[in-house]
C-alpha cells in the first residue's frame, strides 16, 4: 500500500516540482519480466536438484536462494505496487501520452507480481520435507 501510494503521488510531486511527469519505458516492465524468468528457472532448477538423488544442494545454498527469494519477493511487490499507484495516478487525465504511460504502468505493474510469484516459487523449492530431517 505504501508504495502504490508512493507511485501516485510521484505523478502529483514530479508535475508539480519539474512540470512534467516521469516516462515509463519498455525497458523497465522488460527487466522485471526478465528479473521474474531468472527467478523461476533458479527455482525450477533447485526443485530438480532437490529432487535429484545425485546433484542434492547445500544447505548453504538453499538459504541462499531461500533470501534471495524472499529479499526478491519484497522488492517485487513494492515495484507492483508503485507502477500500479502511477497507472492509478493516469485515470481520467486526458493529456499528452497519458494513455502510454497508463498502459506501460500497468504492464510493469503486472510484471512485478510476476517477479513476486517466481519468488514465491523459489522460496518454495528451497523448503525442507519432513523426509528431509529425518536423514
Amino acid at each position: 500500500m505504501v508504495a502504490l501510494v508512493a507511485g501516485w503521488l510521484m505523478h502529483r510531486i514530479t508535475d508539480a516540482w519539474v512540470g512534467h511527469a516521469p516516462v515509463i519505458s519498455w525497458g523497465q516492465p522488460l527487466l522485471l519480466v526478465v528479473i521474474a524468468v531468472i527467478l523461476a528457472w533458479v527455482g525450477w532448477s533447485t526443485y530438480r536438484s532437490r529432487q535429484s538423488a545425485e546433484a542434492r544442494i547445500e544447505p548453504h545454498q538453499a538459504v541462499n536462494r531461500l533470501v534471495l527469494a524472499r529479499a526478491c519477493a519484497v522488492v517485487g511487490a513494492l515495484a507492483a505496487g508503485f507502477y500500479l499507484g502511477y497507472a492509478v495516478s493516469w485515470l481520467g487525465i486526458d493529456v499528452e501520452l497519458a494513455h502510454q504511460r497508463l498502459v506501460r504502468s500497468l504492464v510493469a505493474a503486472v510484471a512485478g507480481a510476476l517477479v513476486v510469484a517466481a519468488s514465491l516459487l523459489l522460496e518454495r523449492a528451497c523448503r525442507i520435507s519432513d523426509d528431509d530431517t529425518d536423514a
